[in-house]
């Protein structure tokens, strides 16, 4: 009774502050369009990332609470080659998240010769969630098939912007052939996961980029009742 009494305390306060809020996560993702990505993958993870934002559980994950998620998309590479594919939509009803699919569905690659800049990337994403609506949580998901190669990394991003609160979960495109990017799941383990719940995604290769997308997408937008439950049964 007791810990039930405290759930139902817990899940009240929650949905009062996101209802201040108006929106229960911000999130943004960001695609990888440097230079080892050729024609084909970015065909896939383009037509993958589409495909997983309209799947039925994601639709599901998106609606399964009266307050709604806030998108963006931007696609990445060197230092100075950020390109937004989707500014902030607030995703308040199906309409929202089939047209915010269909942004995605007709964008055009801005970049293909350019190293994997990641620091940079994600000094881009903390200034897009400067800009996004009010929410009560805030995600950047970075996706990549290596590791960073230019300019300052994720740990420095992470010391220089705004970071505090956010969490920076990460889909990594593992089997590439390029003997440097052969520990990339352990790199992004290590230096790339940031902030509460961080996690990761692991796709074999750009054809397992929808699945992969699909999976992380519902874990990520799904209302956090039940890790909310787990945390007041434990006395977390």
């Amino acid at each position: 009774m007791v810990i039930r009494s405290a759930l139902v305390g817990a899940l009240l306060v929650a949905g009062a502050t996101a209802d201040a809020a108006g929106c229960r996560l911000a999130l943004v993702l960001a695609m990888d369009v440097s230079s080892s990505v050729d024609a084909r993958e970015d065909a896939l993870q383009r037509g993958g990332l589409v495909a997983a934002l309209t799947a039925p559980e994601v639709q599901r994950a998106f609606f399964a609470s009266d307050i709604p998620v806030a998108l963006a998309v931007f696609e990445w590479s060197g230092r100075y080659n950020q390109e937004i594919l989707l500014d902030w939509v607030l995703i308040d009803r199906p309409e929202k998240l089939v047209k915010a699919a269909e942004t995605v569905a007709t964008s055009t690659r801005s970049h293909n010769d350019f190293p994997t800049a990641m620091g940079y990337a994600l000094g881009y994403g903390a200034g897009l969630l400067e800009r996004a609506p009010e929410c009560l949580y805030q995600t950047i998901d970075i996706a990549g098939d290596g590791q960073n190669n230019e300019g300052f990394g994720p740990e420095q991003a992470y010391r220089e912007f705004p970071f505090d609160g956010v969490t920076v979960n990460g889909l990594v495109v593992n089997g590439a052939d390029y003997e440097a990017e052969t520990g990339l799941i352990a790199f992004y383990k290590a230096e790339v996961l940031h902030g509460p719940g961080a996690f990761i995604e692991i796709a074999q290769g750009f054809e397992d980029y929808e699945r992969a997308m699909r999976r992380k997408l519902e874990r990520e937008v799904t209302p956090p009742v039940i890790g909310l439950a787990a945390s007041v049964a434990t006395g977390g």
